[in-house]
């Protein structure tokens, strides 16, 4: 008498190889279909202007959503909601590390992110910044700017001059 062994055996193994393939491939799509589902929903900003925890984590959300074609370093300039006792003393903090980092050059690849609850007054910050950039300066570098859809126009009509690819990300 023949064992089943000698007889199934190497029809097991010609049956086990695609078998195996067929497990690999569909293993493949249901975890390709499971990363789809991972991505969150957008992230909405906040209400209340004083919630700075929520305005970072909308700014950071934002940000990610708009990195495209950023393959070097992304600078996040973030001025929290006025009020606070050194609300001033930031603005200007911030006009002069944007001014200066504008003056020396941005690489090409980076993204300088610009958002605040007071839009206007971020604005006027970028606005006052690029007025001292060089024109052709910041070619293939990404300006994003996050607020009011009535700070957009003077914020992009500083930017362009300086070759940046200039976003806009509206919020009211």
């Amino acid at each position: 008498m023949t064992s089943s062994k000698h007889l199934f055996g190497p029809y097991l193994r010609w049956l086990a190889v695609p078998a195996l393939a067929l497990l690999l491939v569909l293993g493949g799509c249901k975890k390709h279909e499971e990363a789809k589902a991972v991505v969150a929903a957008p992230l909405h900003a906040p209400a209340a202007l004083t919630d700075d925890k929520a305005w970072q984590d909308y700014y950071q959300d934002v940000i990610g959503r708009n990195s495209q074609g950023v393959d070097g370093n992304t600078f996040p300039y973030y001025l929290p909601a006025p009020g606070g006792a050194d609300y001033d003393d930031q603005y200007g903090r911030q006009l002069q590390g944007v001014s200066d980092s504008l003056q020396r050059g941005v690489l090409p690849g980076n993204m300088l992110a610009f958002m605040s609850p007071d839009s206007t007054k971020m604005a006027d910050l970028v606005v006052a910044a690029f007025a001292k950039a060089s024109p052709g300066s910041m070619k293939k570098v990404t300006v994003l700017f996050v607020g009011k859809p009535a700070d957009n126009d003077r914020v992009k009509a500083a930017v362009e001059p300086t070759g940046a690819t200039y976003k806009f990300v509206g919020f009211d």
